[in-house]
């Protein structure tokens, strides 16, 4: 399966020593790696930065995965994703080196499954915007994250990610998961608030110093 994907195209920003910490930016649906990067002038100096494109070409753009559904991966596409980003992961990241997830809208639902499939391997992960990726083969079960920091920024008035799964989405991160999560939604539709930026470069500061 790995063989399917073209090798990874990605972009950096901030610290250029490789065994900074490294914050990986996954871009939405439809999006690419060098829009979500411009968030990485809103964060935090001391990491690096990476912004991976999505290996399925869609709408022009790109996509982490098939759907069954808005923010419904298929379970068999998301696993072999994964499965290809891990391996480009091993590569740059090998064992010490702390990496944190930073996904929005499809991103998010990507970072939320890698970070359900391994818990252990991330030293956090930012869900903005998105919902995890339940019924898609990865484990949702009562303390899956426990103790693993993740921030969660919803949008009130968001109309693209359905409701139900935004409201899930934070119910098990908030709760059952065991995760030790910084949550807030803002006044505003399917975008990043200036509020949940800030916020969200106050807690990458205090995960990685």
């Amino acid at each position: 399966m790995l063989n399917q994907f073209s090798s990874p195209v990605v972009v950096t920003a901030g610290h250029t020593d490789p065994a900074a910490p490294l914050v990986v930016l996954l871009h939405g649906r439809g999006s690419h790696e060098r829009e979500i990067l411009t968030l990485a002038d809103h964060l935090p100096a001391g990491p690096a930065y990476a912004a991976v494109r999505a290996p399925i070409a869609e709408g022009g753009g790109y996509a982490w995965f098939a759907n069954r559904g808005i923010g419904r991966p298929v379970a068999g596409s998301l696993r072999a994703t994964m499965d290809w980003f891990t391996g480009w992961l091993d590569a740059v990241a090998p064992a010490g080196r702390p990496v944190v997830l930073v996904g929005f809208s499809g991103g998010a639902a990507f970072a939320g499954g890698l970070l359900l499939d391994d818990p252990a391997r991330y030293a956090g992960a930012a869900i903005l915007y998105g919902t995890l990726p339940f019924e898609a083969g990865v484990p949702t079960t009562p303390g899956r994250l426990a103790g693993v920091p993740v921030f969660v920024a919803q949008g009130e008035h968001d109309t693209v990610i359905p409701r139900e799964l935004l409201d899930r989405t934070w119910a098990y991160l908030c709760g059952e998961s065991g995760a030790a999560a910084a949550a807030r939604r803002d006044p505003i539709g399917h975008g990043i608030a200036g509020e949940a930026r800030t916020a969200l470069g106050d807690w990458l500061r205090e995960r990685l110093g």
